[in-house]
C-alpha cells in the first residue's frame, strides 16, 4: 500500500441523500484538498437520484450505491485513509459498530486504520443530544460554528463521554460571489424546505404570501427554490410538494413568480432577497452577504427551527418585507454561525484539516468506542443496528451477509426504470397514503 504521507489520500464518503452527499464530499476536499475520492450511495427511501447528484455537483472519482452491510464489508484497514459518513445519526451510529468490529477482526489486524469523521449538514435545531450520542465514537465531530462546538462538547460532556472528538469548522459549501446589489430585476427567493412547516394550511399560506408579494411588486422576480421534484425524496420527507400545492392557488402563478430548481449557489447569484423559515440556505446567502429573512409569520417555534435565528436580526414576516423592509443582520450572531461575510471562510477548515492529518499520520489508532454499547443502551442500540442489517456486536444480521451484493456503477440503466418505479410506489405510500391513514386515526 501507497504510504499514506507520500501519496493522495483516499477517501470514502458514505451518504444517504443529496444534501448530506454534497456535505460529505465538500468536506472531503475541504480538509483533505488533493485526495481519490469513492462516493458510496446507501441504499434506502432517500437515495438520490441521478439528477439530484447532477444538481448538487460535487463530484466523486467512482460512486456507487450499497447497503450498510456491504459498506462495512467494504472497509477494510488499509482500502482508505479517510471515511467520511454523512448520514443520518442511526446510520452514522450502526456504521461504527459495524466498522469496529470488521476492524478488529479484519485479516490486516494491527493498528493503523482509516480516519472516522462525520458531523451535521446543517443548522442543528433538533435531537441535539439524540444526533450527537448516536454520532459519537466517530475520531471527528465536525460543529460547522463555534456555536455548535459548545453546545456539542456539553452534552458529550454532559453523559460523562468524551468530547475531545468535537472540532469546529463551517459549512463546506458557503462561498460564491459576495454580494453587491443592483440586479435587474429585484429577485426575491423563497427557499422552500421538504418538511418545514408541516401542515398543508402552513405550507399554502407561505405559498399564497409569496405569490401576493409577486403581484404587489411586478417589477420583482420571485422564485419559490424547491428541493426536489415530486417523487424525489431528499433528506426529509415532503409529503405536500409545493408543485402540487400551486395549482391551488386561485388564478395560478403570476407571471413574475415561478418555481426554480438546480443548484442553490447559481440561484443565490441573482437573489437580491432570501427568504425561508429556517433553511440552511439562509447562511448561505448571509456568507455573501445577502439581505436575508426568516420568517416569523407562523410563530418563532423549535418546530420550524427559526428560533434558532434569535438575536440575528433576520426575523421578519412577509408584512414587513412587503413593506420593503431589508433584515440587517447581527455581525457578532454571524461570527459564532460561523458565517464569514467579511472574510477568513478558508481558515475555518485549518482546525479539522490539521487534526484528521495528525491522526492519519498517527503509527496506530485505537479501536472505535461509540458510546452507545449493548450495556449503556441495551434497549436501543439493538434496534438501530438491525435497520441496517447489523447485530448488538457488529456483525451481519443472518440473510444479510450472505445476500448477494450488487456490483457495478450506480444504479445502471437497465435497472434504472424497474427501481425508480419501485421507489415510486414506496414515496406515494409516504406521501399520499400514510397522511391519510393518520388522518383517518384521528377523527
Amino acid at each position: 500500500m501507497p504510504s499514506r504521507t507520500t501519496s493522495s489520500p483516499r477517501v470514502a464518503v458514505l451518504a444517504d441523500s443529496d444534501t448530506r452527499w454534497k456535505w460529505g464530499a465538500l468536506t472531503a476536499y475541504r480538509i483533505q484538498p488533493d485526495i481519490r475520492l469513492d462516493g458510496y450511495l446507501l441504499r434506502g427511501r432517500a437515495t438520490p437520484t441521478v439528477r439530484q447528484l447532477d444538481e448538487v455537483g460535487a463530484r466523486a472519482d467512482a460512486l456507487r450505491e450499497i447497503r450498510g452491510v456491504d459498506f462495512v464489508r467494504s472497509i477494510d484497514r488499509t482500502r482508505y485513509d479517510v471515511v467520511v459518513l454523512a448520514c443520518v445519526g442511526g446510520a452514522v451510529q450502526a456504521m461504527l459498530h459495524g466498522l469496529a468490529h470488521a476492524w478488529s477482526t479484519g485479516a490486516a489486524g494491527g493498528g493503523r486504520r482509516p480516519v472516522v469523521v462525520t458531523g451535521y449538514v446543517g443548522v442543528v435545531y433538533e435531537k441535539l443530544a439524540d444526533g450527537l450520542l448516536l454520532r459519537h465514537g466517530a475520531d471527528v465531530v465536525l460543529a460547522n460554528s463555534r456555536h455548535d462546538a459548545d453546545r456539542f462538547r456539553a452534552v458529550y460532556r454532559g453523559v460523562g463521554a468524551d468530547g475531545d472528538s468535537v472540532v469546529e469548522c463551517a459549512l463546506p459549501f458557503l462561498g460564491g460571489a459576495p454580494y453587491q446589489g443592483g440586479n435587474d430585476p429585484c429577485t426575491v427567493v423563497f427557499a422552500a424546505q421538504p418538511s418545514v412547516p408541516e401542515s398543508r394550511a402552513d405550507r399554502m399560506y407561505l405559498l399564497r404570501r409569496a405569490v401576493e408579494h409577486a403581484r404587489k411588486h411586478p417589477d420583482r422576480e420571485v422564485l419559490i427554490k424547491l428541493r426536489s421534484k415530486p417523487g424525489e425524496h431528499t433528506t426529509h420527507i415532503e409529503e405536500l410538494p409545493y408543485q402540487k400545492l400551486a395549482t391551488k392557488i386561485p388564478g395560478g402563478l403570476p407571471a413574475n413568480c415561478r418555481a426554480v430548481y438546480g443548484n442553490m449557489g447559481e440561484v443565490l447569484d441573482r437573489t437580491d432577497l432570501l427568504v425561508t423559515v429556517s433553511s440552511t440556505a439562509a447562511l448561505e446567502s448571509l456568507h455573501r452577504g445577502i439581505p436575508t429573512a426568516v420568517l416569523t409569520d407562523l410563530g418563532v417555534r423549535e418546530t420550524l427551527g427559526n428560533h434558532h435565528f434569535l438575536g440575528s436580526g433576520c426575523l421578519a414576516s412577509w408584512d414587513e418585507l412587503d413593506a420593503g423592509h431589508r433584515p440587517d443582520p447581527d455581525p457578532d450572531w454571524l461570527a459564532r454561525q460561523g458565517v464569514a461575510a467579511e472574510g477568513d471562510y478558508e481558515r475555518a477548515f485549518d482546525a479539522a484539516r490539521d487534526r484528521v492529518t495528525a491522526l492519519r499520520e498517527a503509527p496506530a489508532l485505537p479501536p472505535l468506542t461509540p458510546y452507545y454499547t449493548p450495556r449503556t443502551a441495551p434497549g436501543y442500540l439493538p434496534g438501530i443496528l438491525a435497520r441496517h442489517g447489523l447485530d448488538p456486536k457488529g456483525e451481519p444480521l443472518p440473510g444479510h451477509a450472505d445476500a448477494p451484493e450488487e456490483t457495478g456503477g450506480l444504479r445502471r440503466i437497465a435497472r434504472e426504470t424497474v427501481r425508480e418505479a419501485a421507489r415510486g410506489a414506496y414515496r406515494h405510500g409516504v406521501q399520499r397514503v400514510a397522511p391519510a391513514i393518520r388522518r383517518w386515526g384521528q377523527l
